[in-house]
């Protein structure tokens, strides 16, 4: 599932992890795939797997 950066830009904010969004900026494509990227996901402490449900929710919500 190809997800938004902006997405887990705001999961790190939300987790008080603002130090970490500039990193999170310079790594991440604009397009994130949750699997392909778990590894860096991860290093952000992000789970991929609740990355992916949230941005399903968040588009079924937007529908």
């Amino acid at each position: 599932m190809k997800i938004d950066r902006e997405l887990v830009l705001d999961e790190l904010r939300k987790q008080g992890q603002s130090d970490k969004v500039q990193k999170a900026l310079d790594e991440l494509p604009a397009k994130v795939d949750h699997e392909q990227h778990a590894a860096l996901l991860e290093k952000f402490g992000i789970d991929p797997g609740q990355l992916a449900e949230k941005a399903a929710k968040k588009g079924l919500a937007s529908l």
